[in-house]
Formats: structure tokens, sequence, C-alpha cells
């Protein structure tokens, strides 16, 4: 078992929905890229990953060649953009076929275990455009590493929510007890949450953020978070 797990979380790639992204995928390219430089173990992708589900076929085998090519498990949580619905972009082109590409909802229901190194993550994932909680249902603790995926908005305790779609509130993180919940749905990097036992993230979007978060689960069962630019 490796003395240190490293990983990076990134979202709201929105392959071919930047009009500053000449070949739509350029920002998947980027993270997955930063994630070998680094030689990162998994690559988390909170959400957003595709701008919607009417992607062109090119844009599918782009994406599919790029994710093929990853050296590394990639755990995908479907956004609101993305959601799990019968003409999903996670449906087609053999996306949900690639033996290290995880894609909850498609590949497994809510969970993904890693018995290598005693790992599970875990999220629900969008599966249609309506409202829904991003962090409902938390999942016991089953090994020695717990990480949760959510996509939503968070606001904190007394604060009238701006976005009443996929809230998500202090209590519902604390419940998650994981060592570490990746957040998506922000532009921006953040962290979130009362802080008092789980380390709560939004990666915000590469593009933006020009940034990715770096995971890094030690042996003494610290957990360590750093932006790392994007290459």
């Amino acid at each position: 078992m490796a003395a240190e797990i490293v990983l990076v979380h990134s979202s709201d790639l929105h392959v071919d929905g930047n009009p500053q992204d000449p070949h739509g995928t350029d920002w998947l390219r980027a993270v997955l890229r930063t994630a070998e430089k680094i030689q990162a173990h998994y690559v988390l992708l909170a959400g957003d990953v595709f701008d919607s589900n009417r992607q062109t076929d090119a844009i599918i085998a782009q994406s599919h060649a790029l994710l093929r090519d990853a050296a590394r498990q990639v755990i995908i949580l479907p956004g609101n953009h993305d959601p799990v619905t019968p003409d999903s972009v996670w449906r087609r082109g053999g996306l949900d076929r690639l033996p290290h590409v995880h894609v909850i909802g498609v590949t497994h229901e809510i969970a993904v275990r890693f018995p290598d190194h005693d790992l599970e993550i875990w999220g629900q994932a969008h599966v249609d455009y309506n409202d829904m909680a991003p962090l409902r249902a938390p999942r016991a603790r089953s090994g020695r590493w717990h990480l949760a995926m959510a996509h939503g908005h968070y606001e904190d305790d007394g604060v009238p929510p701006l976005r009443p779609s996929w809230l998500i509130r202090n209590a519902e993180i604390e419940a998650t007890r994981a060592d570490y919940l990746a957040l998506g749905h922000w532009n921006r990097a953040a962290r979130v949450g009362t802080g008092v036992t789980v380390p709560a993230y939004y990666s915000g979007s590469p593009d933006l953020a020009k940034t990715v978060n770096v995971v890094r689960l030690r042996e003494d069962r610290t957990v360590g978070v750093t932006r790392q630019a994007c290459v």
C-alpha cells in the first residue's frame, strides 16, 4: 500500500461549451495531463465534465481517447449539465466501458471501491434536470479511507439560498464523515463548511481557476489539500 495516496480533484470542465476552447476538450486534456505530471493515483471529476448531453460524435470520440489514455483511475460524478438521462453522453461512444473510468450512476450505482488502497468514493449522480439533494443518504464508512463527491450549491447556516436548487448545507457535509468531500458546481475554488471534521472543497472550473485541487491521503491519516496550476 502506498505511503501517500494522491488524488486530483476538478469539476465543471464543460467540454464543448467553452468558446475559449477551440478543440472542445482542452480542459479535460489539461486536468489529465496535470494528474500525470504529479503522478496522481486517482482523478475525481465532480460534475459537469460536459456542458450538455448534446455532444457530437467527434467530441465524444476525443473525450474517449483522452480518458482511454489516462494511466490512472478516473471517478466521475455526473452533474446538472450532464446528468444520467436515457440520452446521456455517458451511455454513448463507449465512455461507460473504459475499465479505469468509473461513472457513478452508470458503471456504479453509488460507490466505487479500490481495495488496493482500502479506499471508497461515493456520490449521488444527477439523473435528470430537476432539483435533488446532492448529499442525501450518506454512506457509512467501509474502509480506511472514505471520500465523498457532490455537485451542488453550498449555503452557510442562516443564509437564505440565492440558488434554491441542489443545496448543500453544513450539517449534510458533517454527516458524510468523509476524509475529503470533492465538490463541483462553483467556478471558483473554495473551502466550505465548518471544517470541524470534514474537509470540503470546490475545485473551481479549470478554465477560470486555472488550477486543480491536489489531495494527499497520508499514512498518518492526515489529509493535505493544495492547489496545482494546470499544465
